[in-house]
């Protein structure tokens, strides 16, 4: 192994703190990679990392080092990009982690087209609903829907999601369809959904007129903590609720399910895709996001995001007035 593939070997050890994730990630044995690092350390004549029987880390020598093998790992990747650019041929292994609800109604039956077009890329395609370390776990990118909180990964919006209020046809046959939001606390259930995190019940959501977001407790006869017995317990009638429009479209479509209050939507989820370190994005990569970018566009919320721009530009045009 020579000099640069030992720094490469480095580097991914140092970033995902395992010398067998570094090894599954760089597709060699795990034997070769303990090889690289005592080979480098004995060239270098210093010890790069802290080894113990449950992680990795780096020694002061070992952190010099890869400030300055990152810029250059970097760099031989563009190199290999600008070369390889005219090729169509996109190749290797991509792992990618997205929700369950993303990963199963808008990227699973699009995926034929991508993997037509690229035969030779694999997609490892991961979907936990939960938050994940994509550097410790070894993942490409990750799609998040949300708002994000501060993060050393990069990411790259791609724009938002609408939300929509649904009922089946049995539950506005037995309680009549709601007007508007003051009708639904005495006169209306909805189906509860418990947050992720503190398990509560979350309150229905709305934008008032001036755009902001507003909070309504409406009651609930049954509470659910995933996506998929929220939209079951909807069909079978139990109450109203909040969904993005993608995940029910088949079911508004097929008249399963029916849009309530159209005027009165929660606001829209933001959809943004991340990664690790901003100058080592592969060609896999680039090719998946310009390619999810364009199978996400049907599902965001257009509409908002035009309202959005026009604020925007009647907000400048006031503070260049002032």
């Amino acid at each position: 192994m020579d000099r640069f593939d030992q720094y490469r070997v480095f580097a991914q050890v140092a970033e995902m703190g395992s010398f067998i994730k570094a090894a599954h990630a760089l597709e060699v044995p795990r034997a070769s990679v303990s090889a690289a690092i005592q080979q480098l350390e004995t060239q270098l004549s210093v010890r790069l990392l802290h080894r113990t029987t449950r992680q990795v880390r780096l020694t002061p020598d070992g952190e010099q080092l890869l400030d300055r093998v990152r810029p250059l790992l970097a760099e031989v990747e563009e190199i290999n990009q600008l070369f390889q650019a005219s090729q169509r041929q996109v190749s290797g292994r991509l792992i990618i982690d997205a929700p369950s609800r993303i990963a199963r109604r808008v990227i699973a039956p699009a995926l034929p087209g991508l993997l037509r077009r690229h035969p030779r890329l694999q997609l490892i395609l991961g979907s936990t609903d939960r938050a994940i370390d994509l550097v410790q776990e070894g993942v490409d990118c990750a799609i998040r829907i949300g708002a994000l909180h501060d993060s050393s990964l990069v990411v790259r919006p791609l724009g938002n999601i609408a939300l929509i209020n649904c009922a089946s046809p049995a539950y506005l046959s037995e309680h009549g369809e709601p007007q508007q939001l003051a009708e639904l606390p005495d006169g209306h259930w909805t189906v509860g959904y418990a947050s992720p995190k503190s398990g509560r019940e979350l309150p229905w959501e709305y934008l008032s007129s001036n755009g902001s977001e507003q909070l309504l407790d409406v009651p609930s006869r049954v509470i659910v903590n995933n996506a998929e017995s929220y939209i079951a317990c909807c069909l079978a009638g139990l109450g109203l609720i909040q969904i993005p429009r993608f995940d029910v479209q088949h079911l508004l479509d097929s008249g399963q399910l029916v849009e309530v209050m159209p005027t009165c939507r929660a606001a829209p989820m933001p959809v943004s895709l991340l990664y690790p370190h901003r100058r080592q994005r592969s060609r896999r990569l680039a090719t998946f996001h310009e390619w999810f970018e364009a199978v996400m566009q049907p599902h965001l919320d257009i509409r908002n995001d035009l309202l959005h721009d026009s604020l925007k530009v009647l907000l400048t045009a006031s503070d260049v007035s002032d």
